[in-house]
């Protein structure tokens, strides 16, 4: 093996990689989580925990080690071997989603975690991340025919058994992730707008059926942004909450642990599906801007890596990560201001909860390993 002033040319290789480390993604990435940990603390400041018990702020800080542990890992390995192991990792989600259905815990009428030493597991949330990483596979493989109908096809049944199986749980927000990460990626590979309308139109023609398999209450909860008033304090309750929460905020908010809803408990689960209503009241307009600002950084970041991406495989990584968050941005912020039905869709790095917090921090430092191999030294 060569030797290039005393290292070898493997080694040489490798730091040039890691000089070509993107400090703007982890930035980003970083202030999102800092930022989900300081609201969660506002959110859960009034919650009597039980003694002995970790709180909400310590459990998150223990979450964001270990995905940011994930986030280096993944990123010091090359993200060709996904491509390899790819139907191992799409039989494996299939596995965990069905181990949910079968022994899962209820959650908010759910049957959406699993309990593990007394920690809970949504691997719904864990599903999305690597669902990209099968589609990615699947895509980069088909090359020239990526704009052909076999292609949409195929891509459509890879995703459809994993969102059913989410879908059954009941589980309708995380579901439609998976389509938002289907159609957004298929779009960026460049299938046939044409084609791409048609699978939008067959979405929508099976809406009605989706909606009419939910529970009762899950219809009334999802219909409330179009007359909170009509249920008041049943199905709409959170939402009337929510709103008054965010209209409350003004310009310049409440102040950090000093939001009249979210301290006296008039939010149900405020550090969850419903932590925007807390940014809103207690940090404002402007705090809920600079929120979407971050945000729109780090979606801005994934889709220069992506188009700055050596191949295919990294371009489709890239674009399925910027689906999912432009999609859950747009799902969580709508339905809690009261523009989108209430779909329980989790808003990236500032809700509370250690699955999705891992999964995103593992699907950056995949796209990390992207930009790193898209840099090709000189000699």
């Amino acid at each position: 093996m060569a030797i290039v002033g005393g290292a070898t040319f493997v080694d040489t290789q490798r730091g040039h990689r890691w000089r070509a480390f993107d400090r703007q993604l982890l930035l980003y990435v970083l202030l999102l989580v800092v930022f989900g940990m300081v609201m969660g603390f506002s959110a859960d400041y009034t919650v009597e925990s039980t003694p002995g018990a970790l709180s909400q702020t310590v459990k998150t800080l223990v979450w964001a080690a270990i995905g940011l542990t994930l986030f280096f890992v993944a990123a010091s390995i090359d993200y060709h071997w996904l491509q390899v192991i790819a139907v191992p990792i799409y039989l494996v989600v299939l596995g965990l989603l069905a181990l949910t259905m079968l022994v899962g815990t209820n959650l908010f009428g759910a049957q959406m975690s699993i309990t593990v030493a007394g920690l809970d597991f949504q691997f719904s949330e864990v599903s999305k991340v690597l669902m990209i990483v099968v589609l990615a596979s699947f895509l980069a493989a088909r090359g020239e025919r990526i704009g052909k109908l076999s292609t949409i096809v195929g891509a459509g049944l890879l995703m459809a058994i994993p969102a059913l199986l989410v879908f059954r749980q009941p589980d309708l927000g995380t579901a439609l992730v998976f389509v938002a990460i289907l159609v957004g990626m298929l779009f960026i590979a460049g299938a046939s707008i044409g084609w791409l309308a048609i699978l939008a139109g067959t979405v929508v023609a099976i809406a009605p059926l989706a909606i009419g398999a939910l529970q009762d209450y899950q219809r009334q909860r999802l219909f409330c942004f179009l007359d909170p008033l009509s249920d008041p304090q049943g199905a709409c309750y959170q939402l009337i909450q929510a709103l008054n929460a965010v209209g409350s905020g003004g310009w310049f908010g409440q102040g950090l642990t000093a939001g009249r809803q979210n301290q006296l408990g008039y939010l149900p689960v405020q550090s969850t599906d419903f932590i925007f209503t807390v940014v809103a009241e207690e940090l404002g307009f402007v705090g809920g801007l600079i929120l979407l600002s971050l945000f729109a950084l780090l979606v801005w970041r994934i889709l220069a890596i992506g188009w700055g991406a050596r191949d295919r495989l990294g371009m489709m990584v890239a674009g399925g990560l910027a689906s999912l968050l432009i999609f859950q941005v747009m799902v969580n912020i709508g339905m809690v201001t009261g523009i989108m039905p209430v779909t329980g869709v989790p808003l990236p790095f500032v809700t509370y909860g250690g699955s999705s917090m891992i999964s995103l921090l593992f699907g950056m430092g995949i796209l990390q390993s992207v930009r790193m191999h898209a840099w090709k030294p000189t000699f």
